[in-house]
């Protein structure tokens, strides 16, 4: 691996940490290296307890233009296995984070990327986004898990529509659908995203986590779903945030989770 710095590391604000895909000559494609540091920062980003939020975005007010092609080209098939592997290291890591993903979805989002922000729990676009799905006309299926979680955000008809049609879907119409959480004029689109992360860095930690959890892993049954929330309140309600929860309830004031029930 390359020691270029292709994903850049800041703090843009107190206990939000920010991952920027910084290969702006490549409209920020993602290649190997981006993969591999993407995986190491988050890695120990997530093992720092003073972070309780993320958020990924690129350079240069793009996202990215998705996976890098030509990197993709003359693999054997326990190439294009290992591939997808590393791939699914970080798709993992960022579906089961324990701290808020916020993507800030600037200028050109396509592919790979499109999959990163759907894995993560908000995404903040703008009019001028573009949101591209070129997998069919590559001769690929969509990956990146976006056969799940793509459906899930838009419904099936939808996302059939958009992965088959192979049409560029812009900002207005992601927010329409429910691809994009959050629309606001294209230059704020990152600063917007910083501040939903400062927002969501304010959630009780371990009541996150548990919800982030059960959401992305539903339940088969009725009977299933009241025993894992029987064991998510039973472990909530001895926790240090439910005592400030109740506090605060008690007080008619904000909760402060990231002070007394934050566990810092």
């Amino acid at each position: 691996m390359s020691d270029a710095p292709v994903v850049r590391l800041d703090h843009p604000a107190p206990h939000v940490a920010r991952l920027l895909i910084n290969r702006p000559d490549k409209r920020n494609a993602i290649d190997f290296d981006v993969r591999e540091q993407l995986t190491q920062r988050l890695g120990e980003l997530l093992a720092d307890r003073t972070i309780r939020a993320l958020v990924i975005g690129g350079v240069g007010g793009v996202f990215s233009a998705g996976g890098d092609v030509p990197s993709m080209r003359g693999l054997t098939e326990a190439q294009a296995r290992e591939r997808m592997q590393h791939i699914h290291v970080l798709c993992q890591l960022v579906a089961t984070a324990r701290l808020p993903v916020v993507s800030a979805m600037e200028g050109i989002a396509a592919g790979a990327v499109v999959g990163l922000a759907l894995l993560g729990d908000v995404i903040v676009g703008g009019p001028g986004t573009r949101v591209m799905f070129p997998f069919l006309r590559l001769g690929l299926v969509p990956d990146w898990g976006q056969l799940l979680t793509l459906p899930r955000r838009v419904g099936i008809g939808p996302a059939r529509r958009i992965l088959t049609s192979g049409k560029t879907v812009d900002g207005e119409e992601a927010q329409r659908l429910g691809l994009l959480d959050v629309l606001v004029p294209d230059d704020q689109v990152m600063a917007t995203a910083v501040l939903k992360a400062t927002e969501l860095a304010r959630l009780p930690q371990e009541a996150f986590s548990r919800m982030k959890q059960r959401l992305n892993e539903v339940s088969g049954s009725l009977a299933e779903e009241l025993a894992r929330e029987e064991g998510d309140q039973a472990v909530c309600l001895l926790s240090d945030e439910f005592e400030e929860g109740y506090a605060a309830f008690s007080e008619k004031r904000a909760p402060d989770f990231l002070g007394r029930g934050g566990g810092q």
